[in-house]
Formats: structure tokens, sequence, C-alpha cells
């Protein structure tokens, strides 16, 4: 789908949408339409239950006189929560609304509106990036599907009085959406495509936008002593990766340290010798979301040339069940020198992160650490699909993310730590075991057990299992792999961590 912005002008074609806020108060452009049309569209929302509150859609026939397929009302609300989160959502409901009844060419015309926080330039850019978020798709291996399934929408005309204005604000909107795809391209890939040598080439792409891209082989994994993360690795076929991406853009800081961020690979998750059931073990292709939103952050802090020096890492591995696997009852050596008694193979999220924080907080010790895993489900029985878990040693990290989560849409809620989850992992015959005495609080024994391999740095980590893929459509995010993380943590960097212009 294109999307275009151009000065307002007569549309002859496809759909024309306008906004009419609460009340049915018609915006400008839907003012003026209304009045070339002989009042049609005070007479349509007459005869509806359109009232011009968020999420309103009316659908009008054009009428004689104009040539136009159909006016589309769009609910605005309130003006003044018309804010970019909700200007997002209206540009991802208009694309599935348009596909969904065959058009497959739009235009909408934006207005600066009283009471709205932002002017039409910048309105028109979210909606714009709304509208490209929600047109995704993975259908690479599709080789058939019927005419009527296929997305139909083509071009989407945004008109502004100020076209260069929203064109900048436009721009690194989409970048940033660029990032998200390509986040959402890796996490919906089959694993006998992605897994750990696939995925930590596909990293190489970062290259192209500056990112220094540092992959670590088995070999080289085993000389330094990423014990935990080779036991996970072992019983496949696949050798493991770690791949560490450099982003330098504030070379003159008076602070060079980076912020740093960790994600969790494994490309296929079959539990190991402690095996899943058979039911759902489909979903754990996208057990590396965490790794994915990682690496899209990384390309989208590059594409936009943030002024930060961050490092994205990410250990990759497949876990499979096979002669050679970890047992439950293993101990190892993690990079950190502590043992680690693994009495689940399947808690092997945290096993794989322990190391690669390890050797991150060592080698470039960052003013701040954040990782991100689809480590547990139990936080999917404490927050369903609406909220991933944040547990943390800095209340201050803490809440920028959740204020970051919350501009963007990508909620988080905060669940504990503590002494006496901490004492639940003592091990009676290592330094510490990989799983509590039963089955509660899983999410945050999952989070104490990262916690034993954090220094004294502010840390937060990310259980995302219930968030990095959606089971239905939602306003920007089409069904399957969301990239949930990529935008929040963008934004975390771009209110906290960059250097002033």
């Amino acid at each position: 789908m294109k999307i275009a912005f151009s000065k307002p002008e007569q549309t002859n074609s496809g759909t024309l949408v306008v906004g009419v806020s609460e009340e049915r108060k018609l915006s400008p452009a839907a003012a003026a339409l209304d009045k070339k049309s002989g009042g049609i569209l005070t007479r349509a929302m007459g005869a509806s239950r359109f009232k011009g509150k968020k999420d309103d859609l009316l659908e009008i026939v054009a009428p004689k006189g104009l040539s136009l397929a159909r006016i589309v009302l769009i609910g605005l609300g309130k003006l003044e929560k018309l804010d970019a989160l909700r200007l997002q959502g209206m540009g991802g409901q208009l694309v599935a609304f348009l596909n969904r009844v065959g058009e497959t060419v739009a235009t909408m015309q934006v207005d600066t509106l009283p009471g709205v926080p932002l002017q039409a330039p910048d309105m028109a850019a979210h909606i714009a990036y709304g509208a490209k978020l929600r047109s995704y798709r993975f259908d690479k291996y599709r080789t058939r599907e019927k005419e009527e399934s296929k997305p139909t929408l083509r071009s989407f005309n945004f008109m502004v009085t100020d076209i260069a204005a929203a064109r900048k604000a436009s721009a690194p909107l989409d970048r940033l959406a660029d990032a998200i795809f390509f986040t959402r391209d890796l996490v919906s890939e089959p694993p006998n495509v992605i897994y750990p040598e696939t995925l930590a080439e596909r990293c190489k792409r970062l290259t192209a936008v500056g990112v220094k891209v540092e992959i670590l082989d088995e070999k080289q994994l085993t000389k330094l002593g990423f014990n935990a993360l080779l036991g996970v690795a072992q019983g496949s076929v696949r050798p493991p990766r770690v791949v560490v991406m450099h982003w330098n853009g504030a070379p003159k800081a008076k602070d060079k340290r980076p912020v740093a961020f960790c994600g969790k690979g494994v490309t296929f998750d079959t539990g190991g010798i402690s095996i899943k059931p058979a039911g759902g073990m489909e979903d754990m292709k996208w057990d590396m979301a965490g790794a994915g939103a990682v690496i899209g952050l990384m390309e989208a802090l590059a594409a936009r040339r943030a002024r930060v020096n961050a490092i994205g890492a990410v250990g990759l591995v497949e876990n499979m069940p096979s002669g050679s696997a970890q047992r439950p009852s293993d101990i190892v050596k993690s990079l950190s020198g502590k043992t680690i008694e693994v009495l689940n193979t399947d808690a092997e999220g945290r096993l794989v992160l322990c190391d690669v924080m390890w050797y991150v907080q060592d080698r470039f010790k960052p003013k701040a650490l954040v990782d991100l895993a689809t480590l547990t489900g139990a936080v999917i029985v404490a927050l369903g699909h609406e909220y991933a878990g944040i547990f943390s040693n800095n209340d201050d990290l803490t809440k920028n993310l959740i204020a970051a989560g919350e501009a963007v849409g990508e909620r988080l809620w905060r669940l504990p730590l503590g002494d006496a989850y901490d004492r639940d992992i003592d091990s009676d015959a290592a330094d510490v075991k990989n799983i509590g005495g039963g089955r509660v609080a899983g999410s945050t024994i999952g989070a104490q057990f990262l916690a034993r391999f954090v220094n004294d740095v502010p840390w937060a980590h990310l259980d995302i299992a219930g968030v990095a893929w959606s089971k239905k459509d939602m306003p920007t995010v089409p069904k399957g792999a969301t990239a949930f993380g990529v935008r929040l943590l963008d934004r975390l960097v771009a209110d906290h961590y960059e250097e002033p212009a």
C-alpha cells in the first residue's frame, strides 16, 4: 500500500474519508462536503446511530454528481483526547475497513481542529503511520488465496495544507514502521527457516543502517564460557549463536556507556527433555520474540540516527530433545561463575539470558539494562494478553518504561521481586536452581533467577509471553506477530537516553 501526502483538492475516485467529532460536529472538510452534496452527510447521520464517537464509522454511497465510490465518516470522539495513539488507531481502523469493502484508492482530508493537541501535519502523519502498521501481512508462503481474501487497498492519500511538514513528521514514523515489520517478519517465519544460524545472518541487514554486527559462534561461546546457554542448545543439531549489535550514535557524549538491551532467542522450544504437550507447541516458533524485538529496536535507533550509544545482544538457540540433550538435574557453570542446577529443561530462556546479560554487563558496563523474553506462561495467567509483566531493581527505570509503554500502546504492569522468592530458588546441589519449589509465582521466580545475574546496574525484565503474538486483529496490529517492545523501547530511548541535539 502506497501512502502519500498532497494539498487539499477535489477527489474524483475511490473513497473520501472525513472526520466528525462527538455530537456529530463536522470537521471543516466534512462541512464543505456536506454543503457540496446537498446535506447528504447530515441526513445519513440522522438516519443512523453514528454519533462521531471514537471508533464510530459510517459508510455513505456517494451521490450523483460526485465521482466517488463512497464517503466514509470517521468518529474523532472528544477532540481534546485526540492524541497520537488514537490517531494511529484510526488509521488502522480505516485500512481494515477499506480492505474489507474492496476499495483500491482512498483519500482523507485532515484539518487542524480546535482543542486537538496536534496540528494537521502531525495528525496526518500519525494516521498514516497507523494505516501502514495495520497493512502488514505475512503471506510469502501462500500460493493459493481467494481474491476476496486479498487486501485491495493500493494507495491511501492524506490531504493537508502543509505537505512538507506532514512528510517531515511522517519520515521517522515510517522508518519505525519498517523496523516493526522486520521484527514481525522474523517472529512469523517458520522454525525450519529461522533458526540460530539464519537468524544471526539476518541481523547482518543492520549493517546497511550503520549498526556493527558481531556474531559469536559455538566455538567462541565455548571458549568464553557460555555454558548455561550452551546447555540449552546441546540437544539440537542447530548450533547456537550470540549476536551483539552496536549502535554508536553519541560518540562525543561525556558518558559513553551504552544503554543495553538483551533478548531471548529460542527459535523453537519443545521444552527439551521436559517436553511440552503437543497441543499448542506450534506456537513456540515465536519463543524468539524478545530477540526479534531487540533486533528491530536496533534497526529503529540506527535508521533515525538516534543520538545514543546502544548495545543489543541476543542469545539464539533451539531447545530440542535428543540423546545429547540436557537432562533435568544437570549442573552447569554459567558465564558468571555461578553454578545452576537445571531441574526443568523447559525453563530454558532464563539460562540463555543469564549468560547474555552477564556478558553485556561485564564487557560494556551499561548505564541501564533491559531484557525482553517470552519467559513464562504464568505471566499470561496473571495479565492475559493486555499487559506485559515488568520486574525491576530500579523505580525510576520502571516508571520510565511504563510511561513509554502508555505513550505507544504497549502497556506494562509491575510485578514483585523479593527475598522470599529468591530463597525459593536456592539449590541443595548448586548455587541456584532454575525453577522454584512449586507452580506458584512462576513469572516472579523466572525474574528472580535473572536478578541473580544482575550487578549494580538499573535493570528491568519484560516478560512478553502474553503480548508477543496476537490471535485477533487490533487497530494497528493484525493477527500474528506484534513486535511488542520495538515502539516501547524506541520511545524509552528518545525520552531518557538520547544526547541533546
